[in-house]
């Protein structure tokens, strides 16, 4: 979240400058509850002042003072408890104000207003028509679409044979290149989480709908960002060992609350699906160059498999609720004639490692400081299994398998 001070300072300017992200956000309540408090503050300390200038005098006090006295010590009580409760609000609301958009972020209310920063590949001309994947799937046996909904529910899928294989040789192809060519550390994490470690990467409190809760109160992950970044909470790291990076392929699970409606057919927008997460830790003068060199990781995963993408920068009124910049990798699917998102690269600035004391130290005795928290999906397994189908078809209905991904998946080619 961001720091109180940076508020007091700020958020007259964060309204009149940005009201497509902060009008609503409770911002407003920021600073009425703000200068509630502060008035209240002055007030005790007032109080606190006469009531020390009293008990300073000598000898025995007045029946007049002694009135004073007993009327001070309960006025200094309701104060101190409605500063008390004035504080504990104004917590509770910082929590829920997203971050400050980083400077070079576009202006605009929706996402029409995103900029796309550059293009790679040209999409495939096809002498046919491309099949989309949930036609294609099926034909090859590979996605079995019906019998996801038999086992769990709408948007489950089955992958099975080629399908199944194909899932699994993208995400070790993934987890190779980033931890062998990247410098990435990998990871193998709880795919459940506490509730801090979802406040601490701002699922908690504003987005619960969207998660899936356990009995005990758990919660599964929806995405490794979640474990991977609160690896550090409530730590102080020493500047030598930033950065640091750390890989992880999970299960993730989404209730797509909000989604009611969009992406119903196919495997898009699922609510169980496994994805390869990039997490960096920063210091912040060097979080800047991170996200390029984060979005560069995700971008080559999309090089090496040869699959046409560009890279979007989100606006002001698309950026998540704890991002300060955002870049989009979206993958073009040739069955929707469409770019669809693969990758979010996100730097956080200091905003999650504030909720979840993630810090370091530059010098021994000196003051410690909030490290810079980035990640992206380095991708998402089930999305590019799709535009690998979708871009890689053949007009008998089969499938090549890009070079890149032979020796994960034991083969050139996908058949019925």
């Amino acid at each position: 979240m961001l720091s109180r001070d940076f508020l007091r300072e700020h958020a007259a300017r964060l309204l009149a400058d940005y009201p497509e992200r902060f009008a609503g956000s409770g911002l407003e309540r920021f600073i009425e509850l703000d200068r509630q408090r502060r008035d209240t503050v002055t007030r005790l300390e007032e109080k606190r002042r006469r009531r020390n200038e009293l008990t300073s005098v000598k000898g025995k006090p007045s029946p007049e003072a002694l009135a004073e006295m007993k009327g001070l010590k309960e006025e200094i009580r309701a104060l101190e408890e409605r500063a008390e409760k004035d504080d504990g609000e104004l917590a509770e609301v910082e929590t829920r104000i997203p971050n400050a958009p980083h400077a070079t972020v576009p202006r605009g209310r929706d996402e029409s207003a995103n900029r796309v920063e550059r293009t790679a590949g040209s999409p495939p001309r096809f002498d046919f028509e491309p099949k989309a994947h949930w036609d294609l799937g099926p034909d090859l046996g590979i996605l079995d679409f019906e019998r996801g909904v038999k086992l769990a529910g709408s948007r489950f899928t089955v992958l099975r044979g080629a399908g199944a294989r194909l899932s699994r040789a993208l995400g070790a192809f993934m987890l190779d290149l980033h931890t062998r060519e990247h410098g990435y550390t990998e990871v193998a994490p709880p795919a459940l989480a506490n509730a801090a470690c979802l406040f601490g990467t701002t699922q908690l409190p504003k987005f619960e709908e969207d998660l899936f809760k356990t009995r005990e109160g758990y919660y599964l992950i929806s995405t490794a960002e979640i474990p991977l970044t609160n690896l550090h909470r409530e730590e102080v790291l020493p500047a030598s060992r930033l950065p640091i990076s750390y890989t992880a392929c999970t299960p993730c699970f989404r209730s797509e609350a909000g989604a009611a409606g969009r992406d119903t057919r196919g495997m898009i927008r699922q609510h169980q699906f496994e994805k390869v997460e990039l997490v960096n830790f920063t210091a912040p003068e060097a979080s800047e160059g991170a996200l390029e060199r984060l979005t560069g990781h995700a971008e080559e995963v999309l090089r090496r498999l040869g699959l046409p993408y560009r890279i979007v920068s989100l606006c002001t009124g698309d950026l998540g609720f704890g991002a300060a910049k955002t870049y989009d990798l979206e993958v073009w699917l040739p069955g929707q004639s469409a770019y669809r998102e693969i990758s979010s690269c996100t730097n956080f600035g200091d905003f999650q490692a504030r909720r979840a004391s993630i810090r370091f130290r530059r010098a021994e005795g000196e003051k410690p400081e909030f490290v810079h928290t980035l990640n992206g999906s380095g991708l998402a397994i089930g999305r590019t299994l799709v535009a690998v189908l979708e871009n890689f078809q053949r007009a008998d209905g089969s499938v090549e398998i890009p070079e890149a991904l032979r020796p994960y998946f034991g083969g050139n080619e996908i058949r019925a």
